[in-house]
């Protein structure tokens, strides 16, 4: 994997950021701005965005603010991209933070689920970078952010197995693009956090098909979300705050390599600490005769 030391940024960024209306999208327009950057934000709904400064008085000069559902087709999505670029004229950071938590068991959730799932988490992240990515690739120079979730690493957490596997999708999407952009000198960084209050697990149980003998699972595993929503330990506005010092150079990031992941949240390291603990007990159980299979 490509490593690139983390470098002072331009002064004044223009940042591109999926779904704004809530959670880390909401902070992370907060933070970028209060830093003197230009933040151009979207939202499936721009009135969302747009009550935050009704409330809080004139909207800053340095936010604009975009319609985008990541959903949509790659050809909308490229609208929306070439409409953020008239804007001021280039995107240095798109941030790729738009995506839906859905709840189902995989067996009840089929096929279906798992396409409604992907379309978003993963097909939008696809094509939101891919339509900025000629942009960069001309002035080689950019930045790129996925953001994914600690699920991708801790997936054995019932009825989430269809987010988590987005997620895990997405994490090893940015090691590829990763090693596909170092040449024109754009950074990719996976956002992994843990539970943060984002408001993000009151979902309803997506099903599909109805299996009784998953009942009591299911059952359990909505219970313990929805106990955990509202009271999570991880603060949303601190989580983007570390985002920003780490594109930016600046900060707690000051004089560090630039993160290929970006573990966020006490409970990322105790989980992907234990699941690396874990595979090293398999490799080292199975090694003698699982190595033991060439010509």
């Amino acid at each position: 994997m490509p490593s690139v030391a983390l470098v002072q940024p331009p002064a004044q960024r223009v940042w591109f950021i999926t779904g704004t209306s809530s959670g880390f999208g909401k902070a992370l327009i907060a933070s970028v701005i209060a830093r003197g950057d230009r933040v151009i934000a979207t939202a499936r709904s721009v009135e969302k965005i747009k009550v935050f400064y009704s409330l809080a008085g004139a909207r800053p000069a340095n936010l604009q603010l975009l319609r985008l559902d990541i959903s949509e087709s790659p050809e909308k999505i490229q609208r929306v991209i070439d409409h953020a670029l008239s804007i001021w004229g280039r995107i240095d950071v798109v941030v790729n933070n738009a995506g839906i938590g859905l709840k189902s068991v995989l067996e009840e959730g089929g096929s279906l689920a798992a396409m409604q799932q992907f379309q978003t988490n993963v097909f939008g992240v696809l094509n939101v970078t891919n339509a900025v990515l000629p942009h960069m690739r001309d002035r080689r120079s950019g930045t790129v952010v996925i953001v994914g979730s600690r699920t991708g690493w801790h997936a054995a957490v019932p009825p989430v197995g269809f987010y988590a596997a987005s997620k895990a999708a997405v994490h090893a999407i940015g090691e590829s693009y990763a090693s596909e952009l170092a040449q024109f000198n754009i950074r990719v960084t996976v956002v992994i956090p843990g539970s943060f209050r984002t408001n993000a697990l009151g979902q309803p149980i997506t099903m599909n098909k109805h299996i009784p003998d998953y009942d009591d699972l299911r059952e359990r595993g909505q219970a313990k979300f929805s106990a955990l929503s509202g009271s999570e330990k991880g603060d949303p506005a601190k989580a983007m705050e570390l985002l920003v010092d780490v594109v930016r150079g600046e900060g707690h990031a000051y004089g560090r390599e630039w993160p290929m992941w970006l573990f966020m949240g006490s409970d990322v390291y105790r989980d992907v600490r234990a699941k690396c603990e874990r595979v090293e007990r398999s490799l080292a159980e199975w090694e003698d005769v699982a190595t033991d299979l060439e010509f």
